[in-house]
């Protein structure tokens, strides 16, 4: 272990060190329906494997997206498993849409998030399951095979990260706060844009993580800010779960709150931090 001048610092290479050599699983302590999200993560992520491993047809989407073989078979993976646990449960997913979809329980599917980068074989792909009660995020599975990590939460019982408890930082001011960006175009596009770039000047630093993997870094307090303005909610929503457990702020660019049309993210370690931003973006 490295020994530092903070806590804090130290605390965060602890948690590092114990979460990249650590493989989560199911434990005594998660509920049912977590322990299947995992499950059927874990049962998608060896076919993820498999596909990445061996090669893959490549299709496109009517939006030129592309499409795998290792998304839709991924798909109905995580499907089957969650449904020979929970027959009653609605899903909406990635690749095969929505089914019972005003069912008490709806599961959030994305097999393979990030299914560019999969074609392109570069590892910012993750597999994103996410749990609804009543139209309110209540769990959430992020696994991405490539990084060895997986990161998990449920409403009220905290966020983890290769099974290690995780928490966002205590920074309240831009100027202090590690700012990463992700899809902006429509924002780009808008008046918006302007306000990114007064951000930009203000914050300690900006990144690019992108995908999954600046919600990781925010919810284990190694980044403070994320903010993107193309996104559905089936790319974000058990990432939602994960960054609010651990104690973070997650909401559209407009301080809204998330749904199934929800195409942006403003997601920040504090709320002072959360407000702050959204102030000098003026959106």
């Amino acid at each position: 272990m490295l020994t530092c001048r903070t806590r804090r610092t130290r605390v965060l290479i602890d948690q590092e060190s114990s979460t990249r050599n650590h493989r989560p699983g199911i434990t005594e302590v998660n509920s049912p329906m977590l322990d299947t999200a995992i499950r059927a993560a874990r049962a998608a992520e060896a076919v993820i494997r498999r596909y990445y491993r061996e090669g893959f047809d490549v299709t496109l989407k009517a939006d030129a997206s592309p499409v795998t073989q290792a998304d839709v078979e991924s798909e109905r993976t995580i499907k089957t498993v969650i449904a020979e646990a929970f027959p009653d449960h609605g899903f909406f997913g990635e690749e095969t849409g929505r089914e019972r979809i005003d069912a008490e329980y709806l599961w959030l599917i994305d097999p393979i998030d990030g299914t560019k980068s999969f074609v392109r074989r570069y590892p910012f792909f993750s597999t994103q399951i996410a749990l609804m009660h009543r139209g309110e995020l209540v769990l959430g599975v992020s696994n991405a095979p490539e990084f060895n990590e997986m990161a998990w939460a449920e409403r009220g019982q905290g966020a983890f990260l290769n099974g290690q408890p995780i928490r966002v930082s205590e920074i309240v001011q831009p100027a202090e706060a590690t700012l990463s960006l992700g899809n902006l175009k429509t924002l780009a596009a808008g008046s918006g844009w302007a306000g990114l770039g007064t951000l930009v000047g203000q914050v300690n630093r900006t990144r690019g993580y992108g995908d999954f993997y600046h919600y990781h870094l925010l919810a284990s307090g190694r980044i403070d800010v994320v903010l993107e303005s193309d996104v559905n909610i089936l790319d974000i929503a058990a990432l939602a779960t994960i960054v609010r457990e651990a104690g973070g702020v997650f909401t559209d660019m407009h301080g809204a709150e998330l749904g199934l049309d929800t195409t942006s993210v403003l997601a920040a370690a504090t709320p002072a931090l959360h407000a702050s931003v959204r102030r000098v973006l003026g959106v």
